[in-house]
């Protein structure tokens, strides 16, 4: 075997230059970013994907000193905005900020682009507690008793939601199947509508985000029964799961807020993104705030934040499959 000495000058020289010339390669690599960035917010202003995209993007130009534009494209359940980013340039200067939706609509529309190739997921910044609402009128204090009450009357008791196939729609949907009861759906454009006509009494049970129905249930004019995630939220950790109140093992799935790039985006720029988001969403008073508002931080990396969304293509596509509910 040849030793390290043993080589001929010639060699060394070509090994040195090689080194050099990697080097001088690595340290000539564009930075990023040198220009503004184009973030595109898929749903509508004001809710929640808009709340935390603005933010975001604000945090992001603050750090680097340069633009984030942000630019609403809500429409077909957030699937205009993810195809605009899914076919822009993988440079890192389109992103796309949307909900869990993104996940469910692979399984309910014809996409024109592939979800799992032509996005690159980044980092969840938020989880946006659900949390599931009745009208006090109604006669039950826990989900075993909304069980029982709605067994005893089939079809009678409406539930509402932000849209057809939404993850409230969806949750609910599955809800129902698993406890073997009837209920009818009654879809809204939209949280804020949904919330109010249960408010109003003409609707007996929703989901939807604490950060929409707290207002409402600490004033009397809601009641909570439980909270839809697979553990309890630190934002209403007295109130038990759906699958621990309802004795139903497993059943949960938590909205969230998401950052995700063009599929081919490089490595380096996913987690220079990742890392800033994360220190922004994470920092103590901004992680306390948004707390206090019903939004759990994450900040996770682009490896654990892939996990979660391809196994939740996976997990909304049964559900769909079992509910039954059309693909358009």
């Amino acid at each position: 075997m040849q030793t390290f000495a043993g080589r001929s000058a010639g060699t060394l020289l070509i090994l040195s230059a090689g080194a050099w010339a990697a080097g001088a390669a690595h340290a000539q690599a564009p930075a990023y970013p040198t220009k503004a960035i184009r973030m595109v917010i898929a749903l509508a202003p004001g809710g929640g994907v808009d709340t935390t995209g603005r933010f975001i993007g604000s945090k992001l130009s603050q750090l680097w000193g340069q633009p984030v534009v942000p630019e609403n494209r809500p429409g077909a359940g957030g699937s205009i905005a993810s195809d605009i980013v899914a076919h822009a340039p993988p440079d890192g200067y389109t992103l796309l900020v949307n909900s869990s939706g993104v996940t469910i609509t692979p399984s309910l529309m014809k996409l024109a682009y592939n979800a799992h190739k032509d996005l690159q997921p980044v980092t969840m910044a938020f989880i946006s507690p659900g949390v599931m609402v009745v009208h006090p009128s109604l006669p039950v204090k826990s989900v075993k008793e909304l069980i029982a009450f709605a067994r005893a009357r089939p079809d009678q008791l409406l539930y509402s939601s932000s849209g057809q196939g939404s993850a409230q729609h969806l949750s609910q949907a599955l809800f129902c199947q698993l406890t073997g009861i009837k209920m009818t759906h009654v879809p809204y454009k939209g949280t804020a509508p949904s919330v109010t006509d249960v408010v109003a009494g003409r609707i007996a049970v929703t989901v939807a985000s604490v950060i929409s129905t707290r207002p409402f249930f600490t004033n009397g004019r809601l009641r909570a029964l439980a909270t839809v995630g697979l553990k309890r939220t630190p934002a209403l950790p007295e109130y038990p799961t759906i699958a621990e109140a309802g004795g139903l093992p497993g059943f949960g799935g938590d909205q969230w807020y998401a950052v995700l790039a063009p599929g081919g985006t490089s490595k380096d720029v996913v987690h220079k993104l990742q890392e800033a988001i994360a220190r922004a969403v994470l920092e103590p008073e901004t992680r306390k705030k948004m707390l206090g508002q019903g939004l759990d931080a994450v900040g996770n990396t682009p490896e654990e934040f892939t996990a979660i969304y391809n196994a939740e293509i996976a997990r909304w596509a049964k559900v769909i499959k079992d509910i039954g509910l059309q693909a358009n």
